[in-house]
């Protein structure tokens, strides 16, 4: 069986649980957020995916940025479970999106059922209710932030006009090419001469001559490992390619492809997707990078501000000695004691309806 490529949700614990007396592990409660409770041991896992993830990055420097995120895990564990209500109180739904989620993770993973993606999580040690529940989480949480903050942010030409002369500099780009291939392989034993080889990549030729696609002739025509993506390679830098490769595609333009070239795998012909020029492209070609870069540099603060105004509605306790990173003061705790005046008896009502009482 193929293994799982599954985010872990079941992490090794830093510390040993705490046990009652009758032998019941009792899960330390940190922090409460509306009707939800966070537990110290949620509070350990996220420290460990983030440290994991941070390692995934840069090994080198991973301890480092850790102790400097380390304090806003419990903050971002609250802003998720606030997103999460949030969603709820929309009526935002995850089901359909989560199967339909799972059942392409089973078919890349070659899985006849869905029994056999949750036997193979097993297989693991991952929780696959957990791990459906955190998929779910992460759903609706997206939902909730393009829908109550992306949709709210604008941007004009005049802010991508002034990003890209800002940034001008980090878009300096070495002439590169994007190519593809259909690779027609050559049996040195069987065929010395590469007669009925190159006589089959003369064809080819001859089709794409005749106004027949590339991608579809390297899908049916091709032997190598990119056919069933069209021949795709990726791009390319001068000096990267062999010489004999690099003098024959470097002068084509877009669109254009080469004669049939020997190589030590057999025939190959390839096209050149895109050429791109050294310098500082213009700025109709990267101004869905920029406006990419403009949303998020302006997702952040709108975010921050939106999440500080959810937790002004609603009611959080943390616990002494953790800290909510994020806290704003005009956060109300609960408080549990007889409403005196409308304002409290407003409270008091969302208090019950979180089950806080």
């Amino acid at each position: 069986m193929k293994k799982i490529l599954l985010p872990s949700l079941l992490l090794l614990a830093l510390t040993s649980p705490v046990f009652a007396g009758d032998d019941t592990v009792v899960e330390e409660i940190i922090a409460r957020v509306n009707n939800q409770i966070i537990t110290r041991a949620d509070l350990r896992r996220e420290s460990e995916q983030v440290l994991d993830g941070l390692k995934q990055q840069d090994a080198a420097t991973a301890d480092l940025k850790f102790v400097q995120r380390q304090k806003d895990v419990l903050r971002d564990l609250i802003d998720q479970q606030l997103l999460v209500d949030k969603g709820q109180d929309l009526g935002i739904s995850a089901d359909t999106e989560v199967v339909k989620r799972l059942d392409d993770m089973r078919k890349q993973m070659n899985l006849p059922d869905m029994e056999s993606l949750e036997k193979a999580a097993q297989g693991q040690g991952i929780s696959f209710e957990d791990f459906k529940q955190n998929m779910k989480n992460q759903i609706i949480t997206q939902h909730v932030i393009s829908q109550e903050v992306g949709s709210h942010i604008s941007i004009g030409k005049e802010d991508e006009k002034k990003f890209y002369d800002a940034h001008k500099d980090e878009m300096e780009r070495p002439e590169q090419v994007r190519l593809s291939e259909i690779l027609i392989p050559v049996d040195s034993e069987k065929d010395p001469n590469a007669i009925e080889a190159l006589a089959k990549a003369n064809g080819i030729e001859a089709q794409l001559k005749a106004g027949k696609k590339f991608e579809d002739l390297a899908k049916a025509e091709s032997s190598g490992p990119t056919k069933d993506n069209g021949g795709d390679l990726g791009y390319f830098k001068r000096g990267v390619l062999a010489k004999e490769l690099e003098d024959k595609v470097f002068p084509l333009k877009a669109g254009e492809y080469s004669d049939p070239i020997r190589t030590k795998q057999g025939f190959v012909v390839i096209k050149v997707a895109e050429h791109q020029e050294a310098g500082v492209p213009p700025m109709s070609q990267v101004e869905n990078h920029i406006q990419e870069a403009l949303y998020m540099e302006k997702l952040e603060p709108a975010l921050r501000a939106y999440l500080t105004k959810l937790r002004e509605d609603a009611f959080i306790d943390i616990k002494p000695g953790y800290v909510d990173t994020a806290a704003s003061p005009n956060e109300t705790k609960p408080v549990y004691t007889t409403a005196t005046n409308e304002h409290a008896k407003s409270k008091l009502k969302k208090k019950k309806k979180y089950g806080l009482f």
